[in-house]
């Protein structure tokens, strides 16, 4: 078994943070192309904690070496099973998927955790557990796992540059539509002197 782990943080709130993770795999995110397909199968508030509760369905398209995508039938396409946790009274999403293609070959157990450092500022953790479970020799497995803990490396990289730029839109949408609301209710404002005048003629 081969652990892959990353630590690091995120200049915006854990609200900014927790609702853009639903906006992750979007056209804003131009870094994660592999992703091409993001199914909600259920959701579910639980009325006591207030906790989402979500399943998702990830279909994703990657690149592999050429041995390792022989090993796996040749195809490039896989899904991945995700359950995700967001609770607004603690300020902590986790978030746990595995993969369900290729699962006689390779198992990968990931856990990802996003939760306020402070008012401007998300941390995020993520650990994956990668273990080869292919008959073979050991050596063939190793080289299983270290590829896949390189592939997601590479992915984890890239995905915290897409994710940025998801939070940079997300915070420039939200700010011109606050913008855009403070001036329908000043525009009502001026408005409503003239609407009383007219009721009282």
């Amino acid at each position: 078994m081969r652990v892959f782990s990353n630590d690091c943080s995120f200049s915006y709130s854990w609200e900014e943070v927790s609702t853009a993770n639903w906006r992750k795999y979007c056209p804003w995110n131009d870094k994660s192309t592999h992703v091409i397909a993001v199914d909600t199968l259920s959701r579910h508030v639980d009325p006591d904690s207030g906790i989402l509760r979500t399943e998702r369905l990830i279909t994703v398209k990657q690149s592999a070496p050429k041995w390792l995508s022989s090993l796996m039938g040749g195809s490039d396409t896989s899904h991945v099973f995700e359950i995700s946790y967001v609770d607004p009274a603690a300020k902590k999403v986790t978030m746990t998927s595995s993969n369900m293609t290729f699962s006689n070959i390779i198992t990968c157990h990931e856990t990802v955790v996003y939760k306020p450092l402070s008012d401007n500022k998300t941390q995020f953790l993520q650990e994956a557990k990668i273990t080869a479970v292919c008959g073979g020799w050991q050596k063939i497995k190793n080289a299983v796992e270290e590829a896949s803990v390189a592939r997601f490396s590479e992915n984890a990289r890239t995905g915290r540059e897409g994710f940025e730029s998801v939070l940079e839109m997300s915070r420039r949408v939200f700010q011109n539509e606050k913008k855009e609301k403070e001036r329908q209710k000043a525009i009502e404002r001026e408005q409503m002197p003239q609407v009383e005048q007219k009721l009282m003629a």
